[in-house]
């Protein structure tokens, strides 16, 4: 085994490494990121080696036990949503989260109601003290009889006491302050988090244990650490708090088991996370004397629908360059349904203020938002009320036809659930029979949903 000192530099941000400093990092653009660090080079995994810990046959697919991908249930359905189903035997799950999110609550939680089933498992805090753990465990009401702690920063030291106590599920808390021996440079640097990651992650494989690791995040609320990281473990999941701080979204960014961006939300209260059964409820707020300008639409979280409301807001420019804000989907959106607008709905908006917001700081990344958006812009313009029993969805084209969007009947579903009575959605979603208690406006292109609002 061949070990020798190395100097390099490495970028904060995005982990790549760099033999000499430089100002910019010409991975990822940013300035001023690159971190001197000592690193000690050496092969710890042998050549036939992966993550996985030992050395692969070559084998047909058909002839794999899928019987082996087993997975232990949180007790926590929101959890277990995001997580696909459950955690799988022998996976490593990442959750990140900003100060305070609740990341550490919602993980005493889950080991809590995992280990009521007589499932062995482990705390490994390497931030709080075992006093800390215990108050907030007894603040919780949590069952503390079953659930191991200890308070432990060195990965081999914590791999030895696993293999002792043997625990289905291991909670590092967190991955950013453990380091390991076999490299030089301090707790939290590039490569101490890439490396006993990785160290980790083949301790979990070979023995089949399930490691829930806590990870910071950056000021742009991007983990902390080396891109590698993300590629090591098998699902990845941020925990992020809504604008008035009441609720928490759990959003998976990376599932090797289930499914990409499915979104599982909580409640915030003394006894700590609690499960929102219908999220629709979070964001709709049915006032007693509607505004121009909100709208409600639906959207399509992972797995299931999701009812949010729309509002924007038109003024006349008090200055020279009229602004143009968008808050929970891109500007750039905003800029191209504006232009639809104005060439094929005759309706100009260049010399006014406009303001859109999605309600609850939910982040809209699908274009099913797209007729809702402009819809609540020219109600807001023309100061028109849209009906508060009416959801609004579609896809807007340039050339200012209404395209479809997925899962329609579903979505109309769930409106009909909330009490909604009226709907505008594109012609090729119309659903293949009458809904009881709904009626639809299909619409094929701008100026037909445009039309339907001008009665009102």
């Amino acid at each position: 085994m061949s070990k020798k000192s190395q100097l390099v530099f490495v970028c904060t941000d995005c982990g790549v490494e760099y033999p000499r400093w430089s100002g910019q990092c010409t991975s990822c653009g940013a300035w001023n990121t690159l971190k001197e660090v000592n690193i000690k080079t050496e092969r710890h995994r042998s050549k036939t080696e992966g993550y996985a810990g030992s050395r692969s046959e070559v084998q047909l697919l058909s002839e794999i036990n899928l019987n082996d991908c087993q997975r232990i249930f949180t007790g926590i359905g929101e959890f277990d949503r995001v997580l696909g189903g459950g955690i799988v035997v022998g996976s490593v799950i990442l959750i990140g989260g900003a100060p305070g999110a609740g990341k550490s609550t919602l993980l005493l939680q889950a080991i809590a109601h995992i280990a009521e089933h007589d499932v062995r498992v482990l705390y490994v805090s390497g931030e709080e003290s075992l006093e800390q753990i215990a108050e907030r465990a007894q603040r919780l009401n949590l069952p503390a009889e079953k659930i191991m702690i200890l308070a432990e920063t060195s990965v081999q030291r914590i791999c030895e006491l696993v293999s002792e106590v043997k625990p289905k599920v291991l909670v590092i808390d967190s991955i950013q302050v453990m380091y390991t021996e076999e490299t030089q440079s301090a707790p939290g640097s590039i490569s101490q988090v890439r490396e006993c990651a990785s160290q980790l992650t083949q301790y979990a494989k070979k023995n089949h244990v399930c490691i829930l690791m806590v990870g910071h995040v950056t000021k742009d609320h991007s983990l902390a650490g080396p891109m590698t990281l993300s590629h090591i473990v098998d699902a990845q999941v941020l925990l992020t708090a809504t604008d008035d701080a009441r609720f928490r979204v759990l959003r998976a960014d990376k599932n090797r088991f289930g499914s990409v961006g499915e979104l599982g939300f909580f409640a915030m209260s003394g006894q700590g996370l609690k499960e929102v059964k219908n999220p629709s409820a979070m964001f709709l707020n049915r006032l007693e004397h509607p505004s121009p300008g909100s709208v409600i639409t639906v959207l399509w979280e992972g797995t299931r629908p999701l009812l949010v409301e729309i509002q924007a807001l038109v003024t006349d420019c008090q200055y020279g360059n009229p602004r143009r804000l968008a808050m929970g989907f891109e500007q750039n959106r905003l800029a191209m349904l504006l232009a639809v607008l104005g060439k094929h709905g005759g309706i100009y908006t260049s010399q006014d203020e406009i303001y859109a917001n999605v309600v609850g700081g939910i982040k809209v990344s699908e274009t099913s938002s797209d007729l809702a958006i402009v819809i609540g812009i020219v109600s807001s313009l023309k100061n028109r009320i849209i009906p508060q029993d009416m959801i609004v969805f579609g896809e807007l084209g340039l050339s200012g036809e209404i395209r479809p969007v997925a899962n329609g009947l579903a979505r109309l579903n769930d409106a009909v659930k909330h009490g909604f009575t009226q709907a505008i959605i594109p012609k090729a979603n119309a659903p293949r029979s009458p809904i009881e208690g709904l009626t639809v406006h299909l619409v094929a292109r701008l100026d037909e949903a445009l039309a339907i609002i001008s009665t009102y």
